[in-house]
Formats: structure tokens, C-alpha cells, sequence
């Protein structure tokens, strides 16, 4: 999935280990991440042993990160920002907060419909580094997996009282909903939110394990979660989370019309950066193959750069080993729907 030619993987590491600017050398970047994994450490680690910029970190979510960043203003010392969600990334672009950039490597590596439209002068405030997809989990003895295997079929009646799954309003929802929405369009979109809410086996709550939990313990038979918390329950030491996930199996929704939706974590020059050069380089660096990896065993996420492989146990074991369709719909653009989707929750009640 989202595979070139190796050479690219090969350009990408050499423009990392080029030697440094002497500027540099002793430079320091300021980040701010919304990306809380401790595997990440060693991703910073190693940056630093290449080019010899420091990263001095500040860590928050989202929704904070943004918010800092209006109140710091022109004051702000945030040289990179990283978020874990596209419809924030959008945000945070129509909000003024990024410098778009230009960068070739970047260009080459990160497919177009996961990173920012390019402004006039061609630059691109921010660039998806690793998706992860949203995908159905069910209970293997009690559904067919043809009853799941798309997401309109989570509204259909022949899954009332099946359902499980988060607040409607999580980003991760309002992220998928409104990517169902730029497929079927509003009147659709809304009878299906509807139709879930008659499906729910009970009111939503608690984030994507608890609802993997839930299909495993009988509290109900279909959910919906991202496939990175899956890959984690699979990769854990826990006896328990690997019981749980023998019980469940997995769907990649609408493998045979427009595909899977995938979110991405995504990274952008703040507008009002200090070390332009150091926060570039930086972007640069996290399509590498090195970081690819991390993202992809550290944190089962998919790498997104042009010819990274990667061989996560977990990962090849939801898709068989082979790759999977996924939505094209640029997800820089789910940000632009989001407050229609919410009123239609509202209007659905789904909570």
C-alpha cells in the first residue's frame, strides 16, 4: 500500500545523513506533539545523532496544541507541530497557525491526498506521516462477515442491536463520518447515522479498546475502532488482550467501492517558527525510512512515504498479508464538513 520503486526509500536516507549546515549542527527545534507514544523517543533520539539539532518537546492534545498556539501568537517559540488527527491539521491550517513549505523530498514522498493542497506559491502547510484505518471488528461466531463488510451496513436493520462504538462528536468519528458524507452526500449520510443509533446495543462511551472489549465480552456484536488499538491488543504481552482478539475478527470496509478510510498523524512548520531550515529538515527526516518504521512497529501505524516497507506482525496479520484499498478522498479535506456531520448527530441523536 502506497509503494514506489525502493530507490525513493534510498534517496530519502541519503538527504537525511547529508551533512548538516553548520548552522545547523547546534541548532535547536521547538516541538510541540500531540503524539504521547513512548517508542517516539528513540525517533527524536535518532534525529539528533544525524543532523546534531536538538529537540526540546512540549506534549498536549490536539485541541491544546492549537490552543496554545492562538493565545503564544507571533510570541510563540514552536518551530514544528505535530497532530494526530486531519481534521485538526486542517484546522489548524484555515486558523493561520502553519508556515506552508516546499520541499521536494516531501513532494516525492507523501501521496497528494495525505498532506495539505498546495497553496499559490506552491508551498503545503502540513504532510501526513503514518495512517491508521478505521475499521470493523465483529464477533466471528455470531456475524456474518458479509453483514459488515462495508460502513453503510452499520445502519442497515439486519445489524439492530449489534453495535457498540465511541462518542459520534470523537475526532476519529466526525473524521469518518464526514468521509462517508463526500461519498453518499448529506440527505444519506444522515439516514445512516440515523440507522446506527437504531443499531447501538447500548449509548456510546469509551474510546476504541473498550469497544473491541465489548464485542469479545458478548455486550455486543459489532464496533468500530482504529486499527493501530487492534494491532496493540494483538502485540501484548497480556494473555487477556490476546484472548480478546482471538475472539473478534476484523474488516477493512469497502474493499470493493471506494475503500477503507484511513486518518493520519501529520506534521507542520509552525507559522511563526525561528529555525525554518531545522523544523524542514525535521518534516524531512519523518518520511525517512527509518521513522517510517518506528511509526510502523512502535505504534502499528501504516508509513505513508513512497517505497517504505515495513513487516509488522500485527498489521500483516489483520490484512493477510497483502494490502488493502483505501480511500483517495484527500483527507485534508474532512475538516470542511465536520460541523455539517455534528448537526446532523445532533439532528440523529447520536451522542
Amino acid at each position: 500500500m502506497l509503494m514506489r520503486a525502493a530507490a525513493l526509500a534510498t534517496s530519502l536516507s541519503a538527504l537525511l545523513l547529508a551533512a548538516a549546515p553548520a548552522a545547523l549542527a547546534q541548532g535547536v527545534i521547538n516541538l510541540y506533539s500531540a503524539r504521547h507514544y513512548s517508542t517516539d523517543e528513540s525517533l527524536y533520539s535518532d534525529f539528533t545523532k544525524a543532523t546534531g539539532i536538538q529537540i526540546r518537546r512540549v506534549d498536549a492534545d490536539d485541541a491544546g496544541i492549537i490552543a496554545r498556539l492562538k493565545a503564544e501568537g507571533s510570541a510563540s517559540p514552536a518551530d514544528v507541530i505535530l497532530l494526530v488527527d486531519a481534521a485538526r491539521l486542517w484546522r489548524g491550517e484555515q486558523d493561520g497557525l502553519f508556515l506552508p513549505i516546499r520541499s521536494k523530498a516531501l513532494d516525492e514522498a507523501i501521496p497528494p491526498n495525505l498532506r495539505a493542497a498546495p497553496a499559490a506559491d506552491g508551498g503545503v502547510a502540513w504532510f501526513g506521516f503514518s495512517t491508521r484505518a478505521r475499521v470493523i471488528v465483529y464477533d466471528k461466531i455470531k456475524v456474518k462477515r458479509e453483514d459488515v463488510d462495508t460502513y453503510e451496513k452499520l445502519g442497515d436493520p439486519r445489524n439492530k442491536g449489534r453495535l457498540c462504538i465511541r462518542s459520534g462528536s470523537h475526532p476519529y468519528n466526525l473524521s469518518l463520518f464526514s468521509a462517508v458524507n463526500a461519498h453518499l452526500g448529506p440527505e444519506k449520510t444522515e439516514a445512516w447515522l440515523k440507522g446506527m443509533v437504531a443499531n447501538m446495543a447500548r449509548a456510546p462511551k469509551g474510546g476504541d479498546t473498550d469497544q473491541i472489549r465489548a464485542v469479545a465480552s458478548g455486550e455486543c456484536q459489532i464496533a468500530v475502532t482504529n486499527s493501530y488499538y487492534l494491532a496493540r491488543m494483538m502485540r501484548s504481552g497480556n494473555p487477556e488482550d490476546r484472548a480478546v482478539t482471538e475472539r473478534v475478527g476484523v474488516v477493512f470496509p469497502d474493499q470493493a467501492t471506494w475503500g477503507t478510510h484511513v486518518n493520519v498523524a501529520g506534521g507542520a512548520v509552525a507559522r511563526h517558527s525561528k529555525n525554518v531550515a531545522g523544523a524542514t529538515r525535521f518534516l524531512e527526516y519523518l518520511a525517512s525510512p527509518a521513522a517510517q518504521n518506528y511509526f510502523a512497529n512502535g505504534n502499528n501505524e501504516w508509513p505513508v512515504a513512497r517505497g517504505v516497507t515495513t513487516d509488522n506482525p500485527a498489521l500483516k496479520a489483520m490484512t493477510g498479508g497483502r494490502s488493502f484499498k483505501i480511500d483517495d478522498t484527500p483527507v485534508g479535506t474532512l475538516g470542511t464538513s465536520q460541523v455539517q456531520v455534528q448537526q446532523m448527530l445532533d439532528r440523529a441523536g447520536f451522542k
